[in-house]
């Protein structure tokens, strides 16, 4: 068994959560926050709370739509037909884009009025368009939902309007806003939109500022989604990407719309100053080179099938120990793929997580002559 030490150039800290957080008090009745490379959860209160997530039920309407867009089902340029049912949302005194009954309405256009004007009647307008019904579409949503891991949510609308059966937690809402951001980047861009000017029929364009109130701070926000409904007071799903760093803040049950954006904005920022991301190695690049015997090369490049992050505190930090464990050296032939051996990332004697090491490439046996040539140094020489 060979091992192979590395003393990475970073330093990690295991998580004291309870001296932490009582660093920081967040005014909502629930409140979540993860850094997006990691995965780790960096502050939580209340996560599981049962909610009305309101118009942050729109992140999932367009995740619908923009699945279909990446499968090609559906195109940007795709035209639907405004009902009245839709129309009737923008007369209603909801958020609206404004359409009109017997309008047809670009998929763009649509998804634009959900994300930046976070037009009900445009929800409505699209759900129809793509499943025929809004009650229907609500069944792909919630579908959708726990095909993800969205273990406590049931979408029963496309908009979020009043409905007890529209029901999810800040943690549900954390896991649709990773998968969002990680699954439709090129879409992603809508919702760092300040505005969207819909030229309507019969009337002057109308333009409409985005709901998100951190788009309009510099603090590196580029999504995602307000909230309000007086049941639940006020909520916000929101995201910021700073110095290769993206972190992810869901909160509910803020009272006013001046506390929902400076508790978010304090919580974003608690969280950029108080931790850092490391990059360990990223999926599929090669990590380190391991010792091959009777191959036709005497070394090979080892990879992980996953990104590795660490987040750490900055206020307490220790050197962290990666090391590898096979063994070795490897006997050709190797195929590519083959697990090979296992990095490990200790903390002292604590053990912070273990993955795979994979062959990245194939190497030959070396011929029955040459192997005994080889085999004959290592007895004389002990030179493998």
């Amino acid at each position: 068994m060979k091992k192979l030490l590395f003393y990475l150039s970073l330093v990690f800290y295991i998580f004291s959560y309870q001296n932490l957080l009582a660093k920081i008090e967040i005014k909502a009745d629930t409140a979540i926050l993860q850094d997006f490379l990691s995965g780790k959860i960096l502050y939580k209160k209340n996560p599981d709370l049962q909610i009305y997530p309101a118009s942050m039920t729109k992140i999932m309407t367009t995740i619908i739509a923009f699945e279909l867009l990446q499968k090609g089902e559906l195109d940007l340029d795709d035209k639907f037909f405004v009902s009245e049912n839709a129309w009737r949302l923008s007369k209603s005194g909801y958020s609206s884009m404004f359409i009109m009954v017997g309008d047809e309405v670009s998929v763009e256009n649509l998804l634009r009025g959900i994300i930046v004007a976070s037009g009900n009647d445009a929800c409505v307008a699209l759900a129809e368009g793509i499943a025929g019904s809004e009650e229907q579409f609500a069944i792909m949503m919630t579908t959708k939902a726990h095909e993800i891991g969205m273990k406590n949510t049931n979408f029963s609308n496309s908009s979020g309007i009043d409905n007890i059966n529209n029901y999810s937690t800040v943690e549900d809402i954390l896991i649709m806003s990773n998968y969002l951001i990680k699954n439709y980047p090129d879409y992603y861009k809508y919702y760092k939109e300040i505005d969207f000017t819909w030229d309507r029929t019969g009337g002057d364009p109308i333009k409409q500022g985005n709901r998100n109130p951190l788009l309009y701070k510099k603090i590196g926000a580029d999504g995602i989604k307000t909230g309000h409904l007086a049941i639940s007071k006020y909520s916000l799903a929101a995201s910021i990407f700073k110095n290769n760093r993206r972190l992810i803040a869901v909160g509910s049950g803020f009272d006013t719309k001046k506390t929902r954006s400076r508790e978010t904005e304090k919580l974003l920022i608690w969280g950029l100053t108080n931790f850092d991301t490391i990059k360990i190695t990223k999926k599929e690049e090669n990590f380190a080179q391991l010792d091959v015997w009777l191959g036709k090369k005497d070394k090979i490049n080892v990879y992980i099938d996953q990104d590795i992050y660490k987040t750490i505190p900055k206020a307490r930090k220790k050197h962290i120990k990666a090391e590898i464990i096979y063994n070795g050296p490897v006997h050709a032939p190797i195929k590519k793929d083959d697990v090979l051996g296992k990095l490990i990332i200790n903390y002292k004697d604590e053990m912070l997580g273990q993955y795979d090491l994979f062959a990245s490439e194939d190497i030959k046996k070396i011929n029955i002559f040459a192997r005994l040539i080889k085999s004959i140094n290592y007895l004389i020489w002990g030179d493998a």
